[in-house]
């Protein structure tokens, strides 16, 4: 798999990441998350079960791995495979996030998964708790799902113990994005001068993050994609009949090409010229192979045209995500 240097943080990354979310936690809200696990939540048997698909994608060439504070177990896992398979630190590249708590309690059927908190408090506790277990091998340290509303960006203490991070430690400090306004919470947190990569929800579905991707990717940062797949909308599980007609479109693309439905929209995001990485939230061995399949797929002028039909307006696609059940 090709890599290229994410931004101007010197770190080597694969174009097609791994993200944890749907490997740490019993619950999280890709459609079929539950059956991916087969249901099966006892933590060692997940553990395994993250490691297999950890390994697949070392296998594949990815060398990006994506965790976060509030993904259950998923630094606990990522952390075991990395010192079980015996990689150094430097062999892959590891990103993790703050700002959000875990407090399911290893629970699907509760009301509240995480707590989102921007705090200096939280910011020191948990960055403490990511090296503690990650250690040397944790490159890329991320606020998780930054918005304008949270403030986050005009918080002094913060944005001063990240610098002091980058100075001590030698992390490199980025943000995560969310929401209809990532293009703005984007083009706020370039005035900072301090972050090293950004990484913001863009897929065919709500692809208005775009610009402002490319004026950071312009200005030096690292650019990394999520939720390309839009956690499983743009995948055959989508059983939504108000999605029929473009899964449709998706499905006569893909034959016509000679492809995965799935493969569509991953290829879509690679193809984007300020896009470092692309995650993929695979949670299964297969899931993992065919999305790395994807990075050999290229997108004709025809089926880029197709796929631009499908964009929705941001705030309804983000009401639409905001109403998927964690399972």
């Amino acid at each position: 798999m090709d890599t290229r240097t994410l931004g101007r943080t010197g770190l080597v990354v694969s174009r097609l990441g791994l993200g944890l979310a749907a490997l740490g936690r019993p619950g999280y809200i890709n459609l079929g998350h539950a059956a991916d696990l087969g249901h099966n939540y006892d933590p060692a048997t997940m553990e395994a079960h993250a490691h297999a698909v950890l390994d697949a994608a070392f296998a594949a060439g990815v060398r990006y791995f994506d965790a976060a504070r509030s993904y259950g177990r998923a630094e606990a896992f990522l952390a075991s495979w990395l010192k079980g398979r015996g990689l150094a630190p430097g062999a892959v590249t590891v990103g993790s996030k703050w700002g959000y708590a875990y407090t399911a309690g290893w629970r699907v059927d509760v009301e509240q998964h995480e707590v989102k908190e921007h705090s200096l408090a939280q910011l020191r506790r948990q960055v403490g708790e990511s090296l503690a277990l990650l250690g040397p091998h944790l490159n890329l340290y991320q606020i998780h799902s930054a918005t304008l509303e949270s403030g986050v960006l005009d918080n002094a203490e913060v944005l001063a113990e990240l610098a002091r991070l980058k100075a001590e430690h030698g992390l490199r400090v980025g943000l995560s994005l969310t929401g209809p306004r990532q293009a703005d919470t984007l083009r706020r947190a370039l005035e900072a001068g301090l972050f090293d990569a950004v990484q913001a929800t863009w897929n065919v579905l709500e692809p208005s993050a775009g610009p402002a991707l490319a004026e950071a990717h312009a200005a030096g940062l690292g650019v990394l994609v999520k939720e390309a797949l839009a956690n499983g909308r743009l995948t055959r599980r989508n059983a939504d009949a108000d999605f029929a007609g473009q899964l449709w479109l998706l499905r006569e693309e893909a034959e016509r090409l000679g492809t995965e439905v799935e493969a569509l929209p991953l290829a879509a995001a690679l193809a984007q010229p300020w896009a470092d990485v692309v995650l993929s939230g695979a949670a299964t061995v297969e899931q993992l192979r065919r999305n790395a399949a994807a990075a050999e797929l290229t997108l004709d002028e025809a089926a880029g045209r197709r796929l631009a039909t499908l964009v929705e307006e941001p705030a309804a696609y983000w009401q639409r995500r905001g109403r998927l059940n964690w399972n």
